[in-house]
């Protein structure tokens, strides 16, 4: 199981007011399964999802990745975990302006120490693996949005993550990028990438093949998508 959670609370304290932001959260995610985390502004989802991406601690309860107890790591092994276990994808891009879709897609690579040579070969197959093998020398501003998200899914893909995580990757994106941007997607899980996305568009999640659903804090649904056969965790 490559996410496992356990009675996963998190809790904001602002000093005046304690939100509860995950209520003792339940739920396995398997190896090569393509989820959409669901629910509306407040329901948890995207603190679901921070709490995923190792960018936010929870406050109790146990959360493995790829069997690594991440509840018990100092803040350094967090940061190592993220970089070599997690690719992440947003709505917004987070692309630097200044830099190639090569030098953007090669950052990953120097966090994580590899050699120039390296990084940039790896970074040129990600590139060609999402269609853009003939646009590595442009910046951002030379490219479309759903170009810009091409590259961002390239760089998610470079250090070989265990799980790609995408925040509305198709938030931005008029309605023909969206389609080829979850078409790479769909390839790339039939390859045996791990994906969990976050998004509130019914028609997105479609695309998946389990769709979990989220309010004030709890999994509400966890269902299979256009009846695929998947491998259930616990809700």
């Amino acid at each position: 199981m490559i996410i496992k959670l356990e009675n996963l609370v998190k809790v904001y304290d602002t000093g005046a007011i304690q939100l509860k932001a995950l209520k003792g959260v339940n739920l396995g995610i398997e190896e090569k399964e393509y989820v959409a985390i669901m629910g509306a502004s407040g329901s948890g989802k995207s603190t679901l999802m921070n709490v995923l991406g190792c960018l936010d601690k929870l406050t109790d309860g146990k959360y493995y990745l790829d069997g690594v107890d991440i509840s018990s790591l100092d803040d350094n092994s967090i940061a190592a975990i993220r970089n070599k276990k997690i690719g992440f994808v947003f709505q917004a891009f987070n692309l630097l302006p200044k830099l190639t879709a090569l030098a953007n897609v090669e950052l990953p690579m120097m966090y994580a120490g590899v050699s120039k040579p390296e990084r940039e070969r790896r970074a040129k197959i990600a590139l060609g693996r999402v269609g853009l093998a003939d646009r590595v020398h442009h910046k951002p501003n030379e490219l479309s949005g759903g170009q810009k998200q091409r590259v961002a899914i390239a760089r998610a893909l470079v250090n070989d993550p265990a799980i790609i995580l995408a925040d509305e990757p198709t938030g931005n994106l008029d309605s023909t990028s969206s389609e080829e941007i979850m078409g790479i997607f769909q390839e790339l899980n039939d390859e045996g990438v791990t994906i969990v996305m976050v998004t509130h568009e019914p028609d997105i999640a479609q695309h998946t093949k389990r769709a979990i659903m989220f309010r004030d804090g709890n999994i509400i649904s966890d269902n299979v998508v256009n009846n695929r056969t998947i491998v259930r965790g616990d809700s």
